[in-house]
Parts: C-alpha cells; sequence; structure tokens
C-alpha cells in the first residue's frame, strides 16, 4: 500500500507542477491581452494579428473602424484580432543580419555585372565563317 501512495503523491505534485508552469501563465497572458483589447479607445495605434498597422476610429463593443493611411482607408476588425497597442516591431536580431547580408549582396552584385560585361567586352569574339 505504501508505494501505491508514492505514485499518487507524486501524480499530485506533478499536477501542481503543471499547473504553475504552464496552465497559470498562459491564463494570466491571456487575461492582459483581454484588457488591452477592452482597453483600446478611438485615436490609439494598433497592430493587427495579421501585420496591419491602423489608428482607431471608431470603437464599438466587438468591432473597431481603423483608419491604416493617409488615404483614410478605413477597415472594420473585431476586437479579438488586435495583437499589440501601437506599431509592433521585431527584435530579433538574426533577421536583421540576414537583411544586412542580403543588402549588401544586392549591391555587390551590380557590381560583379558590370565586371562581367567589362571582361566580356574586352575577350576577343570568334565569328563562325561558313
Amino acid at each position: 500500500m505504501e508505494g501505491s501512495t508514492y505514485s499518487i503523491v507524486m501524480l499530485v505534485v506533478m499536477l501542481v507542477i503543471f499547473y504553475f508552469l504552464l496552465i497559470r501563465p498562459e491564463n494570466k497572458r491571456k487575461k492582459k491581452a483581454q484588457e488591452m483589447r477592452d482597453s483600446i479607445k478611438k485615436g490609439d495605434t494598433i497592430t493587427t494579428i495579421g501585420g496591419i498597422v491602423g489608428r482607431v476610429v471608431q470603437a464599438g463593443k466587438d468591432t473597431l473602424v481603423i483608419e491604416t493611411s493617409e488615404d483614410r482607408v478605413r477597415m472594420e476588425i473585431t476586437r479579438w484580432a488586435v495583437s499589440t497597442t501601437g506599431v509592433q516591431t521585431t527584435d530579433q536580431p538574426t533577421e536583421e543580419k540576414s537583411d544586412k547580408s542580403d543588402k549588401k549582396k544586392k549591391k555587390e552584385e551590380p557590381a560583379a555585372i558590370e565586371e562581367k560585361a567589362a571582361a566580356s567586352d574586352e575577350a576577343p569574339v570568334e565569328e563562325k565563317k561558313d
């Protein structure tokens, strides 16, 4: 009987650990996100989960109307589609590094093309005679 009691205690301990490491933080995150969505008001700048940035021009119970550009393009979205208030930026330096290396490659490409063109101009061209 002592072994089964130990097993039950270990199972309860595992469930408690699971609750504090996974369930509770997730519930806190959801509650914080819902509070953020409920506090959105006219004039706030938001970013949707799809990456659209806009300024709130009308706030309803379940929907928001946002203006997305200087041309006054308006879109109606649901509140649950709001990712963050403000403009969301990436904090991933790996993407920035890859972007910089891509830019370097693009800058080098025209130079490489010009060098190839110059080399082909200098090379003798043989013509076929029939």
